[in-house]
């Protein structure tokens, strides 16, 4: 039966990504208790840095998870301020009832439970104060706050493609293995995380200048862009030249 056979393909491009990430020892990681949560070297010095620092990060969860996905945050710093003030969504708060939105004054580049971050943009000087104010403004207004569902949503990643939705400068691509991000609730269409297009949740399909092509089965993304002439796969992420991130 030629439909069971191109299934069982189908399913085994689905895994192929995530088992390579899992056994290639990405996805583990030591007790969360002792992962490290050092400064991973990827943020200018606030005490001695005049000018604001507005950057969006990105690294693999703990455990099993991050073969499939990632955990990304905000951080953010204004003229002259001598602190970072990080800015995410962490869902064992909302399960005890708390918030899931926490916002703290944090080492912004910290390594995610063992997990080495990437910076995914980074703005910086002239005019991004005022971007702070509207990443402050659009974080204000994140309807998901008390709820977390790491499938399909609303997660972390949703929490970080709400604020690019309404901060375009951000220019966020957000990496494939970011589950979550193409969560839209109740909406059928809204902007690319990134500003520069669409996407449509019944098609499951995001059109953008930043991201490419990209279509989200079962939380799984699979795209292209052409203009990085990057592949995106689930687990493996970004296959191919990264974005350009400006600073």
């Amino acid at each position: 039966m030629k439909w069971l056979r191109h299934t069982a393909r189908f399913l085994t491009l689905l895994l192929v990504g995530p088992a390579i990430v899992f056994t290639g020892g990405t996805a583990l990681s030591s007790d969360w208790r002792t992962a490290s949560r050092e400064s991973s070297g990827l943020v200018p010095n606030a005490a001695t840095t005049k000018e604001p620092v507005l950057q969006v990060y990105t690294a693999h969860t703990y455990g099993w998870r991050g073969a499939l996905g990632v955990h990304t945050w905000i951080a953010a710093k204004s003229s002259n301020a001598t602190s970072y003030t990080v800015y995410q969504v962490i869902g064992w708060r909302a399960q005890y009832g708390g918030s899931a939105l926490v916002v703290s004054k944090d080492i912004p580049n910290r390594y995610w439970f063992g997990h080495r971050p990437e910076l995914i943009s980074d703005l910086r000087g002239d005019g991004v104060d005022d971007v702070i104010k509207r990443v402050i403004d659009a974080i204000d207004l994140y309807p998901y706050a008390s709820t977390y569902t790491m499938y399909p949503g609303p997660n972390s990643n949703t929490f970080t493609a709400w604020v690019g939705r309404l901060v375009p400068e951000l220019k966020l691509d957000l990496p494939p293995t970011a589950i979550g991000k193409d969560y839209l609730g109740d909406s059928l269409v809204a902007k690319a995380p990134s500003g520069t297009g669409f996407q449509f949740s019944v098609l499951g399909l995001l059109a953008g200048v930043e991201e490419g092509i990209e279509v989200n089965v079962a939380g799984l993304t699979f795209g292209i862009d052409p203009l990085d002439f990057a592949l995106k796969l689930p687990g493996i992420g970004r296959v191919g030249p990264r974005p350009h991130v400006d600073n």
